[in-house]
């Protein structure tokens, strides 16, 4: 994921970045390492302990400005890229292994699945033009095109 990032966002065009499903946060902290501004990086999850430990890990390798947020990436609305504006998108959001875990959940209270959300919640996101990286290991090429190459996603979809 960084040699795509570091070659298709580069650090100098000064990009606003997502991770979602951020974890113990290691994923910022490595861009944050490559150059990347850490006022443009934020780390998403839903989980609390897994945010505090994405700020203790950025914060012991130098980098508390990086900013953690819990938030549920399917039923809330992701935070905005500069803190206190709002409506705000993303140049680039990366999910390395997130849509995968969602594929586990229960159904919502509607009775979807969990899963069928997260392809709009991504297009609602992002920038025009902005890029959307996903690392999957439960979800063939074609299934991810199924999924977030929809027409009315207005996503362009590419393997990589």
């Amino acid at each position: 994921m960084l040699e795509w990032t570091l070659e298709n966002c580069p650090p100098d065009t000064k990009p606003f970045i997502l991770d979602i499903g951020t974890g113990n946060g290691i994923m910022t902290v490595t861009l944050a390492e490559n150059g990347y501004d850490v006022t443009r990086l934020v780390g998403l999850d839903y989980s609390e302990p897994s945010i505090k430990l994405a700020k203790a890990v950025a914060s012991g390798r130098g980098y508390s400005d990086i900013r953690y947020v819990v938030c549920d990436f399917i039923s809330e609305t992701p935070p905005p890229p500069v803190q206190g504006e709002t409506g705000g998108k993303w140049d680039l959001l990366l999910d390395k292994g997130t849509y995968d875990a969602i594929a586990l959940a229960e159904k919502a209270e509607d009775g979807t699945r969990l899963i069928s959300k997260y392809p709009l919640k991504v297009a609602e996101a992002l920038k025009s033009q902005g890029m959307f990286l996903i690392t999957s290991c439960n979800f063939t090429e074609d299934e991810l095109k199924a999924a977030f190459g929809a027409p009315e996603l207005g996503l362009t979809y590419q393997y990589v």
